[in-house]
């Protein structure tokens, strides 16, 4: 090695370089944040999945066809009927309140109370799912319960908890059975029944779960709107405002304000019409597609996505895509996502960009314009005394119910 390069690649040389080179690099750092906002994100593909599972467009299976249609779904209504209200935005409304301003031009139904008590099964159907086998229904759980007995018209709708056992000695249930016994059900999930005249139909698919009820979650979800249609609620969600405005379209949710490359979509909140020939073209794909990876989105937001892409190229309408702050408001940048739902409030009590988190304040406006906050699956996590989650959800929910 040359002499000079020796002397230079000295420690002591070296440590003095890096004395003087570090703080000019961290200087220079913070002086270009001050002109330039860095959008950095890193995900690695399998070129080969790319190819097979993305850029691949199979046909449709035909259920768009008049004759395969059931009779009980309306499909030019369903594709070409008017609409009341737009949720479809068309931008990933990345900017400012943008989200959270669309979110409130969807104005509530006004509606009187029927003349007479509508039977359960002739309401609006809302499901969710609870497996009994990874934790126990407790109070925690209950808190989504209470969120949509306190936001839904409980005249109109009834809620369904599905589960793979047998909750009906659960005392919280019983107290809200007994409380609501046309608005609130318990139902066990049994798949062969609910996949009846599908692609699924005595598939060995039906058998796939995992620990985390990804998997079997989100096959729940298909098989239970196919069967009932309605709504679809993740466990892990607190309603903020009646969803009855949304209903007249069938859609899915977007995934958050990012507008992730391969999966774009949630189905934390959904909605389709019983027997819909959307849910009928994912089964097909889910038939024809390599069997889901056990702990992923294989059979949520993959599938939606690759459905969406063939009812595109099969010339179908497609289901609309709710943006992401109408149910998932924590997944966008830190100067428009709500706030953390599990750290304490800043001591200044302020909320992001100058709006209040006290009632009557932005935040508990923004929260009247949405209409769910995902909680993602953090159910060991306790939601702060006096956090913005208890002062301006939990106690409305209470003071709803009559602190039932």
């Amino acid at each position: 090695m040359d002499y000079t390069v020796r002397q230079l690649l000295r420690p002591q040389r070296v440590l003095a370089f890096l004395k003087i080179a570090v703080p000019v690099l961290v200087f220079f750092a913070i002086v270009g944040l001050l002109y330039w906002e860095p959008h950095v994100e890193i995900a690695v593909y399998n070129r080969s999945w790319v190819k097979q599972e993305i850029l691949t467009v199979p046909p449709l299976g035909g259920c768009f066809s008049p004759s395969a249609v059931s009779p009980s779904y309306n499909l030019t209504d369903a594709l070409y009927g008017p609409r009341r209200t737009e949720v479809h935005a068309g931008t990933t409304l990345q900017f400012g309140m943008d989200c959270y301003e669309f979110a409130g031009t969807v104005q509530p139904l006004h509606r009187s109370s029927p003349p007479r008590p509508i039977p359960g099964d002739q309401r609006i159907q809302y499901h969710t799912y609870w497996r009994t086998d990874l934790a126990p229904f407790g109070p925690r759980q209950e808190w989504m319960l209470k969120s949509f007995f306190a936001t839904q018209d409980t005249d109109r709708t009834r809620l369904i908890l599905w589960s793979n056992g047998d909750l009906a000695h659960n005392p919280i249930l019983q107290k809200w059975l007994a409380r609501y016994p046309d608005a609130f059900a318990l139902k066990v999930v049994d798949y062969a029944h609910l996949a009846r005249g599908t692609e699924l139909e005595g598939s060995p698919l039906l058998q796939v779960n995992d620990k985390r009820a990804w998997i079997d979650g989100d096959l729940v979800r298909l098989l239970v709107i196919w069967a009932y249609g309605g709504v679809w609620i993740d466990m892990d969600s607190l309603l903020t405002r009646d969803l009855a405005p949304l209903l007249e379209h069938e859609f899915v949710t977007q995934w958050d304000c990012y507008d992730k490359k391969y999966v774009p979509m949630n189905g934390a909140l959904m909605h389709f019409r019983k027997h819909s020939p959307y849910l009928c073209e994912a089964f097909h794909v889910m038939v024809t597609s390599d069997p889901p990876r056990k702990g992923t989105t294989d059979w949520g937001a993959l599938l939606y996505f690759k459905l969406r892409r063939r009812l595109l190229a099969g010339g179908i309408p497609p289901f609309k895509v709710l943006p992401f702050c109408f149910s998932d408001a924590r997944s966008c940048r830190l100067d428009n996502r709500l706030p953390d739902p599990f750290a304490s409030d800043p001591r200044d009590g302020r909320w992001t960009m100058g709006y209040g988190r006290e009632e009557g304040g932005g935040l508990d406006n923004v929260l009247g314009k949405v209409f769910s906050v995902h909680l993602h699956n953090q159910w060991k996590k306790p939601f702060p005394p006096r956090g913005w989650v208890e002062r301006l959800l939990l106690r409305k929910y209470d003071q709803e119910l009559g602190s039932a």
